[in-house]
């Protein structure tokens, strides 16, 4: 297949959003010397990074590369690119999508970077691509990836997840730097999965450093967490062996044992005895976890999948219990098999 890539003509890439990790996916490709244009919704917030050259509200002090350009005129973001990525929260990705669609040329590779699951389907961010587009090729990028250490440098590794070859390969070149590795995979749902999935249990690791328990109990939930996320992905279709993975693993780790993690500050706060919604506003930031534990909940009900801690976390959040009763019943719940996955001979 011949893409744009291959051609001699100039490379054009469109970031749609204006959050933290959205700028620093366009900073990465205008300083891979791209012609990079990034979107925000807000004219008032786009006209104040031109004038800083900084997105002083998400990633403050850091330099936006001279040669991004931004923009709130859709139109002008998107006209000629050949690549689009779509950093949206998962509420309003769907209405950008159907804004973006008409303007954008058969073939544009569309790239999902959002970690959620849209409210009213159970869909995920790719499915809603394919729903509300025609003739594009969609990707989906996911990984243990905190935008603020990815602009400061700090080695970093993520996986774009595609059935199209070529387009995993021409998203590899587009982003690779020093300090920024991107790996391949061919499943996609379970990479996207692993994404929105990872961010509920950043929610109870917060609580329970809210709550001074040690290293033992974070190691314990992160670890059981993995065992749920796994079962749920069978489930639903997916591969299990994908969150062994960069995406499962990795970002399961990295956003259940860091304060840098939208999702872990919001258990933090509960578990310091904030109400829920005092905690998502403090944050300020869309923590895609607080939504997914709803859907999860009653998904996982709806297909038998045993979730203790997805149980546990809803129950805290949206049915007014009390944390120590919560642990009481995980503690005392069934203890089974640690491993549910072998490698046989």
């Amino acid at each position: 297949m011949t893409t744009h890539l291959e051609t001699s003509k100039p490379l054009s890439i469109a970031v749609l959003g204006g959050g933290s990790f959205g700028t620093a996916i366009a900073n990465i490709v205008a300083g891979n010397n791209y012609d990079t244009r990034q979107w925000m919704r807000d004219p008032e917030r786009a006209e104040e990074c031109r004038r800083l050259r900084e997105n002083r509200y998400y990633l403050p002090g850091v330099s936006l590369h001279p040669e991004l350009t931004v923009t709130s005129d859709l139109q002008k973001a998107v006209g000629g690119c050949q690549i689009v990525f779509v950093a949206i929260p998962s509420k309003s990705f769907r209405e950008v999508v159907q804004r973006v669609a008409p303007l954008l040329a058969p073939g544009t590779m569309l790239i999902s970077t959002t970690k959620g699951i849209e409210h009213d389907s159970f869909h995920l961010m790719s499915d809603i691509l394919r729903e509300e587009t025609s003739g594009m090729r969609v990707g989906v990028l996911s990984g243990p990836n905190f935008a603020k250490e990815i602009v400061e440098g700090h080695y970093t590794a993520t996986v774009i997840a595609s059935e199209d070859e070529t387009l995993c390969t021409s998203i590899q070149k587009v982003l690779h730097s020093e300090t920024f590795r991107i790996y391949s995979s061919k499943d996609v749902f379970g990479v996207e999965l692993a994404g929105a999935l990872k961010n509920i249990y950043a929610i109870v690791t917060g609580m329970a450093a809210a709550l001074d328990r040690g290293q033992n109990t974070i190691s314990l939930l992160i670890t059981r967490a993995l065992a749920e996320m796994m079962r749920f992905a069978e489930a639903m279709g997916a591969d299990p062996m994908t969150f062994i993975g960069l995406a499962g693993v990795g970002d399961l780790i990295l956003t259940c044992s860091s304060k840098l993690s939208r999702n872990y500050r919001v258990g933090y706060l509960v578990g310091k005895g904030r109400a829920l919604e005092e905690a998502v506003a403090e944050i300020g930031q869309v923590a895609e976890g607080v939504n997914t534990i709803r859907l999860i909940k009653r998904k996982a009900d709806e297909l038998g999948v045993y979730m203790p801690l997805v149980s546990a976390i809803h129950a805290i959040l949206f049915e007014e219990r009390p944390i120590p009763e919560v642990i009481r019943n995980l503690m005392s719940g069934a203890q089974t098999f640690d491993v549910a996955y072998s490698v046989k001979s």
